[in-house]
């Protein structure tokens, strides 16, 4: 392990704390003196901790101790040159990724089921994407990774690209087959990015899916947050050494905020140690719980938890085993009603509910009384709330009809916005989506379908998150003025 042993910043902030300091300096509450009620909700010791940057505790945009130390130790933990902590989240994470590799007239090729964050990037730095419409299966109505064939296709039309992303892996756990790709890419002079939100685990436990810098990728972002234990915010961008890693610093600088949070800091130092030092023992347990889930929900009947049966090799190259990812529609329920009951019903709050599926996030931090809590509370779903499924929506993912790049239709002149039952046909200049999982229905620069209208439609009739749009009740859209459009 080396050195993983150590927590350079939490190390920092503990010595910090121990002296005293008299603050004369921002945050304003000074340690908490002036906000009692914040002392109260989160603790003394924590609102002690919020401090600004300071030459004992570094400073994230220009880091040359303790921070830098952490970002070392992270890149060896990792199994990458260089890793730069993120407090802006992965958002933040793959905007950089995207600024760095690509600018404004140059190609990208990427599957259109990604994060927002990825087509943002393109609305500020003016790429143009070029789009692997992913298959769909079409029980679930998911989508599935890149094809190699669609790759190569892709490749073969646009040879001036200048990057690939991949998502690996999806929200669902489906994984691509990343090494392919990265080779691909890099005979032709292409860079990867990688998506790797989801993936945290990948790098600590055992048969895992392959992770992104082992497979060679130039960039990929993992989400600390999500399976790794850190904070909410907080983030970690990897690269490999084709990259600059000084130029990644100035491009991270262009957006991320100059009064970094030493508590998201701190989170995602004394979680790379925990996880370099206990991570395999505890993904283990991980997947056990998941396949345990699966195979007693599986028991229940017309629910499916899916897993690594459906890999075949191209489209589904790998799977997840600590996503447990439940289909719904055959009890006749959507995975948002299933979603909302597990809240309201019985006290449990999943992580996403969609039109076919609800996902159950387990990490590290779960125990086994509560997945049999799941389990029993989905058993008395089915029993008290089955019905027909006949009429209902069966697919998450439609194809989008691509007009404009995402740059040109977000600052177009627009009309006033539309009624949404009347927009089809135009060109759409903002987002729509279900959050979580955040990948857009809708983004600026595509057409209006009817197919799409009736799924925004049906989504809000189902009660899910829905955001993206000027208009927050969604009822109205902001188009293209018609004579923009040639």
């Amino acid at each position: 392990m080396g050195k993983q042993f150590l927590a350079p910043i939490y190390e920092a902030l503990v010595e910090f704390r121990r002296n005293r300091v008299v603050p004369f300096d921002v945050p304003g509450h000074k340690r908490g003196r002036g906000n009692p009620e914040l002392v109260n909700l989160l603790g003394k010791q924590c609102v002690e901790l919020d401090v600004n940057s300071m030459k004992p505790l570094d400073n994230l945009c220009h880091p040359i101790s303790v921070i830098r130390d952490a970002e070392e130790l992270a890149a060896e933990a990792f199994g990458a040159a260089h890793a730069f902590l993120m407090v802006g989240g992965t958002t933040s994470a793959v905007q950089t990724m995207v600024l760095t590799a690509s600018k404004r007239g140059e190609k990208i090729i990427l599957p259109r089921n990604v994060h927002r964050s990825v087509i943002n990037a393109l609305v500020i730095n003016g790429a143009t994407p070029i789009y692997v419409n992913p298959d769909v299966d079409k029980r679930l109505g998911i989508a599935l990774g890149m094809k190699i064939s669609q790759v190569e296709k892709a490749i073969e039309e646009n040879p001036d690209a200048v990057a690939i992303i991949v998502n690996n892996p999806t929200y669902y756990g489906i994984c691509s087959n990343l090494r392919k790709i990265v080779e691909l890419a890099h005979a032709h002079g292409m860079m990867v990015l990688v998506d790797e939100a989801h993936g945290t685990h990948f790098y600590f436990g055992e048969n895992m899916p392959v992770s992104a810098m082992a497979a060679g990728a130039d960039m990929s972002c993992v989400s600390m947050h999500k399976s790794g234990g850190s904070l909410t915010q907080s983030s970690i961008l990897l690269t490999n050494s084709t990259v600059s890693a000084g130029y990644v610093r100035q491009v991270i600088n262009l957006t991320q905020t100059t009064s970094a949070s030493y508590l998201l800091l701190a989170s995602l130092d004394v979680s790379r140690r925990n996880l370099s030092l206990r991570g395999k023992e505890a993904f283990a347990d991980v997947v056990n719980m998941a396949e345990y889930a699966r195979t007693e929900i599986n028991k229940i009947g017309d629910f499916y938890a899916y897993g690594s049966e459906l890999i075949n090799g191209d489209s589904i190259y790998d799977f997840d085993k600590t996503k447990l990812t439940v289909f719904t529609l055959d009890v006749g329920l959507a995975g948002i009603e299933v979603y909302d009951l597990l809240r309201d019903e019985y006290d449990i709050q999943m992580e996403l509910g969609d039109i076919g599926n609800t996902l159950a996030y387990i990490s590290i931090g779960d125990r086994m009384r509560e997945i049999e809590r799941l389990v029993s509370a989905l058993y008395d779903i089915r029993r008290r709330y089955k019905r027909d499924r006949s009429g209902m929506f069966d697919h998450e993912y439609i194809n989008p009809s691509v007009v404009m790049s995402p740059q040109e239709a977000f600052y177009a002149p627009k009309e006033e916005m539309i009624p949404i039952r009347e927009a089809e046909g135009r060109i759409c200049t903002e987002f729509v989506m279900s959050y979580p999982p955040g990948i857009p229905i809708l983004a600026p620069g595509e057409r209006i379908t009817q197919e799409i209208i009736d799924y925004i439609l049906y989504a809000k009739e189902k009660g899910c998150s829905m955001t993206g749009p000027e208009d927050s009740k969604i009822e109205r859209l902001n188009v293209i003025r018609e004579a923009t459009v040639y």
